[in-house]
């Protein structure tokens, strides 16, 4: 194994530095690419603006940039470090079909004091590349102001793997580049002498973040009990069921979310292998686009949405792609049902959140987990908590209190 030296530079001169300031070398499982340190709070007390949160209509990001910052003068009372260090890297995982394949993610910790534990983040849904944790400052990484350290995976189709399809919502390929960035992570955080005083994880996870944290915690239960002990888990506002969600949109004939329509679509053709024709599902102006809208990765989510210019359901989406009975669709409905999460028992405590006002992931994906894990040690948190985006603030600052 290579011998590593740990760095460290002057002080940036701004509260925001976007230089790197600390060099690692290579180790065997984590290898690094790129550091840098920045403030989490700013002098007046307000968050960081290069903190990078889910994206809402326009009256909601206001309201988001305001909760955002409260959240961080609220977390200013217990901080350890309101500096924190973000370390990119590779790590090897494993493509849909169990092949090695090398992706990359983000791990962060706070600059100075002791870590306590791990938190294993599954991030929601992006679009553009520059929207993954290897590329931006994710809003959930504040928490290592509270001396946590943050582990992030790009996923398949993001960071240095940003070419390739992202496979949305095929929770096994996703939660195994989470697990696997979580097991590379900690021998690094040893050899730098940065090791948690705790050897429990929390895991977490808010939207596709959330559905992709329970698989985590499937995979964990029936594969990795031994190497990654768990403490709690922390989900919010996730599509768990997802042929109830997909059942929705086309009963509604309405997403909150449209992009999502195509990646659920291209994405579990590509997790599963389908085999699906895209002509059959997606209208002719989505199919003359998809690849430059979705597949690009130039593009977020509130921009697709412009580009598709319809939260209409049937507009993007055939008459085939919205007919469950159609022959053509039932392997993507055995997809759907396949993906879902609502179908193991859980072996750790789990905190669900969800707003009742969602229109974004429906409320009864809340509903239907509350009625599948009833009786097991799992915590509900449903209200009027405003739109999807305003929810995850919510979800950060409830997961902040109980940490």
């Amino acid at each position: 194994m290579k011998k590593t030296v740990l760095f460290l530079a002057a002080a940036c001169l701004q509260a925001a530095c976007t230089k790197p300031e600390i060099k690692f070398a290579d180790f065997d499982a984590f290898k690094v690419i790129s550091v840098q340190s920045t403030d989490v709070a700013m002098a007046d007390g307000s968050l960081n603006p290069e903190v990078r949160f889910m994206e809402g209509n326009a009256p909601d990001t206001r309201l988001a940039v305001t909760d955002a910052s409260s959240l961080a003068t609220e977390l200013l009372g217990s901080i350890t470090s309101n500096r924190v260090i973000h370390i990119c890297g590779t790590y090897q995982g494993r493509d849909v079909d169990g092949n090695p394949l090398t992706l990359s993610g983000k791990l962060i910790i706070p600059r100075d004091g002791k870590i306590k534990n791990v938190i294993v983040v599954s991030h929601y849904t992006v679009c553009a590349n520059y929207e993954c944790p290897s590329e931006c400052f994710p809003m959930e990484g504040i928490l290592a102001a509270k001396g946590y350290a943050v582990v992030m995976a790009d996923y398949i189709g993001y960071g240095i793997t940003y070419r390739q399809v992202h496979p949305y919502m095929h929770v096994f390929s996703t939660a195994n580049a989470v697990i696997d960035m979580a097991l590379a992570v900690r021998p690094y955080l040893d050899h730098i002498g940065r090791a948690p005083e705790g050897d429990e994880v929390y895991l977490m996870g808010y939207s596709q973040g959330g559905s992709t944290t329970l698989g985590v915690m499937r995979s964990i239960q029936r594969y990795y009990a031994d190497r990654i002990p768990v403490k709690k888990v922390f989900v919010g506002g996730g599509p768990y069921d997802l042929a109830v969600t997909y059942d929705s949109i086309v009963k509604e004939n309405h997403s909150g979310i449209p992009a999502v329509l195509p990646m659920i679509i291209q994405g579990l053709n590509e997790g599963e292998r389908l085999g699906l024709d895209m002509a059959d599902f997606f209208q002719p102006r989505l199919l003359e686009n998809y690849q430059d809208w979705i597949n690009s990765k130039q593009y977020t989510i509130g921009q697709i949405e412009e580009l598709m210019g319809t939260e209409v359901a049937s507009e993007l989406i055939t008459p085939t792609g919205m007919d469950r009975s159609s022959p053509k669709t039932a392997s993507l409905y055995r997809a759907l049902l396949y993906n879902s999460v609502l179908n193991f028992v859980p072996a750790y405590p789990i905190f669900m959140f969800h707003s009742i006002d969602d229109d974004t992931v429906p409320f009864i994906n809340a509903q239907r987990a509350e009625e599948y894990f009833k009786g097991r040690d799992i915590t509900f948190d449903f209200g009027h908590y405003g739109a999807h985006s305003m929810g995850l603030i919510r979800f950060i600052a409830s997961v902040a209190a109980q940490l």
